[in-house]
């Protein structure tokens, strides 16, 4: 595919920064073309299978929309680690955490390549995210390591669809250009990485195939 904007963690982090206040609104117009955003969010918190007490770190946590949901899942006596490359996006998720009065959750900035996996976690989701880290083979192949056995990595993100519905990817990018996707990020297949370190793998596809859940688990 032709080179294109957002290619790299900076041009993705720069981009974030300045669309911050508006994130979370513009992440709701895409259930006007369909787009079931919530819906897939918590599949997959779901296919993490976390429980009560477990510790679960998400990769790229944003403004912390998905917070909610992890906190459901791992309860007040569970851990929650929020990392993300973008200030603007931490400011608000510290936001949200102090007005539910959460004191599990924590927060750190990080570029995904560059995060220090703690050892023995319980869980680990990244929800569209991966795509935009150049070096997304690293950071699977790092949270694989750090699971505790049998525990999963769950990633869900899009790629590159198969047969007529390819031809809606300029589309999808076009739509989803405040989200800082072009259309080479599709080049890229972080599906393939989960295979690779994880087993019992399991992929559901969504949105004519643009859009995928996948989990695996540590050895």
């Amino acid at each position: 595919m032709a080179k294109g904007k957002f290619l790299t963690r900076e041009e993705v982090r720069a981009e974030y920064e300045k669309r911050a206040g508006i994130y979370e609104f513009a992440v709701y117009l895409y259930y006007l073309v369909g787009f079931r955003i919530g819906r897939y969010r918590r599949l997959a918190v779901e296919a993490i299978a976390p429980r009560q007490g477990d510790t679960v770190i998400e990769i790229g946590c944003g403004t912390g929309m998905n917070f909610p949901l992890l906190r459901e899942k791992v309860g007040p006596e569970g851990r929650i680690i929020g990392v993300d490359i973008s200030e603007a996006m931490l400011k608000r998720a510290a936001k949200r955490i102090d007005a539910a009065g959460w004191k599990n959750v924590e927060l750190v900035r990080s570029s995904a390549a560059d995060y220090a996996f703690p050892e023995g976690v319980d869980g680990i989701i990244a929800t569209g995210v991966l795509t935009y880290e150049p070096d997304y083979d690293k950071v699977i192949e790092r949270g694989a390591r750090a699971l505790a056995p049998g525990k999963r990595w769950v990633v869900f993100d899009y790629k590159m669809p198969t047969g007529w519905f390819r031809r809606l990817v300029p589309l999808f990018a076009w739509i989803s250009r405040p989200f800082g996707i072009s259309l080479p990020l599709f080049d890229r297949t972080p599906l393939e990485s989960i295979k690779r370190y994880l087993r019992h793998v399991k992929i559901k596809e969504f949105y004519f195939g643009l859009i995928f859940i996948a989990s695996g688990e540590a050895s």
